[in-house]
């Protein structure tokens, strides 16, 4: 007899795998510009905040405590990166993809990552409020112990995600591809596009928090008793 979908055991997204040795960077030498490649480099308190960059690639390098705020990305690529307690906050990345990457205690508010694919990507205990994903895919991603207040998961494909522990409230999904996405204690309030989340698991005590956002799209009223 197979195993029911929703009892298989969930796959953890692969762990970075970041050299021992790395090369401090330091500026202005390693900073961020157009069709840069920086390999095994470890960026600790840095400010790289609005900068500009197309076709960058970064593979096992580690960021900690590094300001990327209001950076714009092009075309670029994460492999085997790990970024700690960062300010990503305004970030504009577009058609650029994370493949084993954990992002961990930073922040994201308002940062903008469209038309990305992430594989293997971990996002643990961020602010990610207001931030968008709008027609990115993930594949084998969670967001753990995240706020996303007002994130924009707007057509994407979410078929690979997990969210666990997070604060989704008003979040978009419309147009999003849900089937197998999977909710676990967490705060689903006022989230539009709900009708959206068709094939997604969620847990029963989640699901009271989509009441009124259900109710809502399909022109249901809902009134105390007098």
């Amino acid at each position: 007899m197979s195993t029911p979908t929703s009892m298989r055991k969930q796959k953890e997204p692969a762990a970075p795998k970041v050299p021992v040795s790395l090369t401090v960077a330091g500026l202005p030498e390693h900073d961020l510009e157009n069709d840069g490649a920086y390999r095994a480099m470890h960026f600790k308190s840095l400010d790289l905040s609005s900068r500009r960059a197309r076709t960058a690639e970064f593979e096992g390098c580690r960021f900690v405590d590094t300001a990327l705020a209001g950076t714009e990305m092009h075309r670029a690529e994460l492999t085997d990166v790990e970024l700690d307690r960062c300010d990503l906050s305004n970030m504009r990345v577009r058609s650029s993809s994370a493949h084993r990457t954990v992002v961990s205690a930073s922040r994201l508010t308002g940062a903008a990552w469209s038309e990305c694919a992430f594989h293997d990507v971990v996002f643990d205990t961020c602010r990610a409020d207001l931030a968008g994903f709008r027609f990115s895919s993930f594949r084998t991603v969670v967001f753990r112990d995240c706020t996303l207040l007002e994130a924009n998961f707007q057509d994407a494909d979410l078929r690979g995600a997990r969210f666990e522990r997070c604060d989704l409230t008003g979040a978009q999904f419309s147009n999003a591809k849900m089937a197998g996405a999977r909710f676990a204690e967490c705060t689903l309030a006022g989230i539009a596009g709900v009708t959206s989340l068709k094939g997604a698991i969620i847990r029963s005590s989640d699901a009271w928090g989509l009441v009124h956002s259900l109710a809502g799209a399909m022109g249901i009223t809902i009134e105390d008793a007098s």
